[in-house]
């Protein structure tokens, strides 16, 4: 038989980002400790649902930890206690019973709620289309071998390609920076030669968009790399900012 556990619920309550929030404090009990957390959001929904209640509104789509949808702020850390998962890969075998969970939105000024638990996580749309892409024509699909890539490069432009944008970064940078997202979005590029064609262009674009959108700025206090579910290195940080200063010299 499987092991259940007890919680008392902290939920933030808010009905849109103009509006006051405020803490909710529900129980659920029974909780199978193999259920993920948000199959336990989905319980205390049907027990909200079933007392003619408004169940609490949070984002998920893939719960497969590939999305990024699933940005919860748990007991003060993205994506709960756990190391490198997301929320729905949380499971609750990491709680014990009775244990009080809080729960809360991202907190960041980019990152507006929508409602409850949901926030709206645009801003980092915004900057991948100031220039996060390759535009250049290059003809029909070239031969795998073709452009000979170093495989250290290779490897670590997929390191930084990982990043699913959850914004895990942001809710754990004192400041709402976005660097972390935005280096690796810059370093899966400027790693390979098909990137460095856009390469000026895209880092001072992707910058000022970034500033612009009000995100805060990097004081190198690695939070958001010890948060990444992903485990994307701040290395890229580094890259990131060696990119925009031959850009900004350049032009």
């Amino acid at each position: 038989m499987d092991k259940t556990i007890n919680l008392t619920l902290k939920v933030w309550r808010q009905n849109g980002p103009r509006e006051k929030g405020h803490f909710e404090t529900y129980q659920v009990k029974n909780i199978s400790v193999d259920s993920s957390f948000l199959e336990m959001l989905d319980i205390l929904n049907e027990q909200l649902i079933s007392e003619n209640k408004e169940p609490v509104a949070f984002d998920h789509d893939c719960r497969e930890g590939i999305c990024g949808m699933c940005s919860l702020y748990i007991n003060g850390r993205p994506h709960g206690p756990d190391d490198d998962v997301t929320t729905c890969q949380l499971h609750m075998r990491r709680f014990k019973d009775g244990d009080t969970v809080t729960i809360e939105p991202w907190r960041a000024k980019a990152f507006p709620v929508i409602k409850d638990l949901m926030v709206n996580r645009s801003a980092f749309d915004e900057i991948i289309a100031a220039g996060g892409y390759v535009s250049v024509s290059t003809g029909g699909v070239p031969d795998g071998n073709a452009i000979p890539i170093p495989k250290p490069d290779a490897d670590e432009a997929m390191d930084a390609a990982a990043c699913i944008g959850c914004g895990a970064c942001v809710a754990a940078c004192k400041n709402a920076s976005a660097m972390l997202f935005l280096s690796a979005k810059v370093s899966q590029l400027a790693l390979l030669p098909q990137g460095r064609v856009e390469a000026k262009r895209r880092a001072i674009a992707m910058v000022n968009k970034m500033n612009e959108l009000g995100f805060g700025a990097c004081t190198n206090t690695r939070a958001c790399e010890a948060e990444c579910p992903k485990s994307v290195s701040i290395s890229h940080i580094a890259r990131l900012n060696r990119e925009f200063l031959k850009a900004s010299f350049a032009s």
